[in-house]
C-alpha cells in the first residue's frame, strides 16, 4: 500500500494546475499543503489522508479527478476517505445542494474541513514535506487502510 501510494503522489508532481485558482503550483506542492494544514487544524487522521491524496486523480486527468482518483484508491484506502475524494468538489459546485444531500451524513462536516484544507493549500511560499514523510506520519493510523 506504501508504494502504490507514494507512486500516485509522486505522479502529481509537475502536474501543473490553473494558475488562476491554483498559485502554488504542482498538485503535489498543493497536496502536500493540504495535508499540513490538515495535520495542524485537525485531530482527525482521516482527514489528514483525504487531504493527501485528494487530486490523485489529476495525475490522469483535471476533469472528473474526483472521481478518478476515488476509482484508484478504492479498496486501498478506507472507504471514507474515498468517499470524501469523490465528493471533494461538491461542496465548491454546489453547496446548497452539497449540504442538503448529506445532511444527514455523519461525514459532512469532514467534507466541509477538506473544503477548507483544499483551499487554504494554495501558498506558492509555503513549505511542505516530502511524499515519503508525509505517508509515513500516516502510517501508525490502519484504520485508514481498505478493510
Amino acid at each position: 500500500m506504501y508504494d502504490y501510494l507514494l507512486s500516485l503522489l509522486h505522479d502529481l508532481d509537475g502536474v501543473q494546475q490553473n494558475p488562476k485558482y491554483h498559485p502554488e503550483g504542482d498538485a503535489l506542492f498543493h497536496s502536500l499543503q493540504a495535508f499540513e494544514i490538515a495535520r495542524s487544524r485537525s485531530p482527525e487522521p482521516i482527514l489528514w489522508g483525504a487531504a493527501l491524496v485528494h487530486d490523485v486523480g489529476k495525475a490522469v486527468e483535471s476533469h472528473g479527478h474526483e472521481h478518478i482518483g476515488a476509482e484508484m484508491l478504492k479498496g486501498v484506502l478506507c472507504e471514507d476517505i474515498v468517499w470524501l475524494v469523490q465528493h471533494h468538489l461538491d461542496l465548491m459546485r454546489a453547496p446548497r445542494r452539497t449540504r442538503h444531500k448529506f445532511a444527514r451524513d455523519p461525514r459532512l462536516p469532514l467534507l466541509q474541513q477538506l473544503r477548507r484544507f483544499d483551499v487554504l493549500g494554495r501558498d506558492p511560499n509555503a513549505t511542505t514535506m516530502s511524499p515519503e514523510q508525509a505517508l509515513l506520519l500516516l502510517k501508525p493510523y490502519h484504520s485508514l487502510i481498505a478493510a
